[in-house]
């Protein structure tokens, strides 16, 4: 048996990168792969393409042991793979001149449009959002939280509150199109740190703990775990005594379980796996009491949970038990009404059934169709759903049309080195 490569660069991206960077520090594969708490053979095979980055804390731990940024890594932004991705890219000079021009405590000189219109506007970018429609959430945003903003900050009475709500919400949705679309860790946790600013002008305990949450979120997609367990232990501790409070009001209980699902995510990526355990039981209980709410469209609940319990396990390296747990009993995906949150669970599906093997690829093939059709530009500018594709492509032993069609949808060339006898 003999090993045949075709475009092998390509189907290595990352690892290929990895290597680059540490020849050029001068690094050896023992000192990287202990600075990221893996083996120098693990290390070794992640570089040339004979393992995939299936864990974005390895990602993340990869590129803190080699002194670069993980977009260094993973190589983003990429080519647009459609489009929809082309589009919605447009948006961000946009979103970077409304959150750099004007400080949060600054009136920006406009004249903004009437608050009705405005705030209809938000409501129909997060639907966007939430529906993985990413290009259209993005369009015209930066004038959207320009004109929020002169609202919140010169209106009174009902009129601030509207205001303020519809611009934390635009926020998010901005630090979701500049992640999604771009990978721009930067713009999304500057997005997202405004939501947060304009939240605690507010001063609602919900809408506060949603912008905290969604600020923690970045913090850990771009590394900065510490900062980010920070922040979300502030956050735990207010709405812990806000949910007990507002008893009648689901939405703060919802971020406090959000916090404890963010949390958990953070101590998996940490290592910290009875922590991450812990954290997910706490969102569990609180889900159980709450059930299948959606405020922001949010979709906190029994069934948001259960996708983030299989998203954290796989963090954990549990993939094969973490796909076992989360599909012993159905999944009502229906309840979540998201193709955004639709896709990820489909997508998560497809990285714990390849983290566990090369027996059930077939399946995760159709995993991550499934999610790539929900929510093409979320999937298609996710490096860890590319290098799933490149990792699936490698292991395959023989060509498959659904394999070759995910890769031409994704842009990713190459068919990676292929079995023959011989």
């Amino acid at each position: 048996m003999k090993w045949c490569s075709v475009d092998v660069e390509e189907a290595q991206a990352i690892g290929a990168r990895a290597r680059m960077i540490r020849r050029r520090r001068g690094l050896s594969l023992e000192v990287v792969g202990g600075l990221a708490g893996i083996t120098k053979t693990y290390l070794s095979m992640l570089e040339l393409g004979q393992r995939g980055f299936n864990r974005r804390g390895l990602i993340e731990d990869l590129a803190e042991a080699l002194g670069c940024s993980v977009a260094d890594l993973t190589g983003q932004p990429y080519s647009a793979p459609d489009r929809a991705t082309l589009e919605g890219r447009a948006a961000l000079p946009g979103i970077s001149l409304a959150l750099n021009d004007v400080g949060p405590d600054e009136v920006p000189d406009v004249t903004p449009r009437p608050l009705d219109e405005l705030v209809a506007w938000a409501e129909r970018a997060n639907e966007h959002r939430d529906q993985g429609r990413f290009s259209q959430a993005g369009q015209d945003l930066g004038t959207l939280l320009t004109e929020l903003q002169a609202h919140g900050l010169t209106a009174a009475g009902a009129d601030r509150d509207r205001a303020f709500t519809a611009l934390v919400k635009s926020c998010i949705v901005a630090g979701d199109v500049a992640f999604r679309l771009a990978g721009n860790g930067d713009l999304s946790i500057s997005a997202s740190r405004r939501g947060y600013d304009m939240a605690a002008r507010h001063g609602d305990p919900g809408l506060i703990g949603c912008a905290r949450w969604i600020w923690a979120i970045r913090l850990v997609e771009f590394g900065a775990r510490g900062r980010a367990s920070r922040v979300l232990t502030a956050g735990i501790d207010e709405l812990g005594r806000s949910a007990r409070l507002r008893a009648e009001d689901t939405f703060p209980a919802e971020m406090l379980g959000f916090a404890h699902l963010v949390q958990a995510q953070r101590a998996a990526r940490d290592k910290q796996n009875d922590d991450a355990h812990a954290h997910l039981a706490e969102a569990g209980e609180i889900a159980a009491r709450v059930g299948e709410c959606n405020g922001n469209l949010q979709h906190f609940g029994p069934t948001n949970v259960a996708v983030w319990r299989l998203g954290v396990g796989i963090e954990m390296g549990e993939g094969g038990r973490a796909y076992e747990s989360a599909t012993r009993t159905p999944l009502d995906v229906a309840a979540l009404n998201s193709k955004e949150r639709a896709s990820a669970l489909y997508f998560d599906l497809a990285r714990a059934l390849v983290q566990d093997g090369p027996n059930r690829d077939a399946e995760a093939i159709r995993h991550l169709d499934t999610a790539d059709r929900l929510a093409p530009t979320r999937i298609r500018n996710d490096p860890i759903a590319r290098d799933l594709v490149v990792t699936l492509d490698h292991r395959a032993p023989r060509r498959v049309w659904e394999l070759d069609s995910l890769r031409h949808r994704f842009g990713v060339g190459g068919q990676g080195p292929r079995r023959v006898d011989g």
